[in-house]
């Protein structure tokens, strides 16, 4: 059973973690975040963009491209730490792309360096039509580097799930 964040009582610094756009899922053997809205840099919803699902849920479609000039959309799954993409996805890993907004066409914006030695930088996807930096999904822009992140309210959210007890 999916519960809107809203709903979901948690102990530790908050008594209720506040993101109106991510569910989370702790009906099995532990806490699954799945992001139901994710906004580009001119606000527009970027999930449902296409009929790509996984396990059920529509996919967040970005536009890529490559430092060759191809590009295209590619459909991510919407499951935290879910690796699973559809679209254009014949790229080499370790290549660093452009990650654009498949409607408005601009590119997201960078929030810095991924401090691992890669050279990749963390894009955002903004989690409200707020477009706030304190509540965002962080996408490396090195093809094959799976370095993402849920920043809500300047907390990590994806650390929250993998230490939470799914209790609720």
């Amino acid at each position: 059973m999916s519960k809107e964040r809203s709903d979901l009582k948690v102990t530790g610094r908050h008594s209720e973690i506040p993101a109106p756009n991510v569910a989370i899922d702790d009906s099995g053997d532990g806490v699954i975040i799945v992001v139901t809205q994710a906004f580009g840099p001119k606000g527009d919803n970027l999930v449902g963009v296409s009929d790509v699902k996984f396990d059920g849920y529509p996919a967040v479609s970005l536009g890529v491209r490559t430092p060759d000039g191809r590009e295209g959309l590619v459909h991510l799954s919407p499951i935290h730490g879910d690796p699973r993409k559809s679209g254009f996805v014949d790229i080499a890993p370790g290549t660093k792309c452009e990650i654009f907004c498949p409607v408005s066409k601009e590119p997201l914006p960078a929030l810095g360096a991924v401090e691992d030695g890669s050279g990749a930088t963390y894009r955002a996807l903004f989690l409200t039509p707020k477009l706030e930096e304190g509540a965002v999904v962080m996408i490396s822009d090195v093809w094959g580097h799976f370095h993402s992140r849920i920043i809500d309210d300047m907390e990590l959210l994806s650390y929250w799930a993998v230490t939470h007890d799914a209790e609720g």
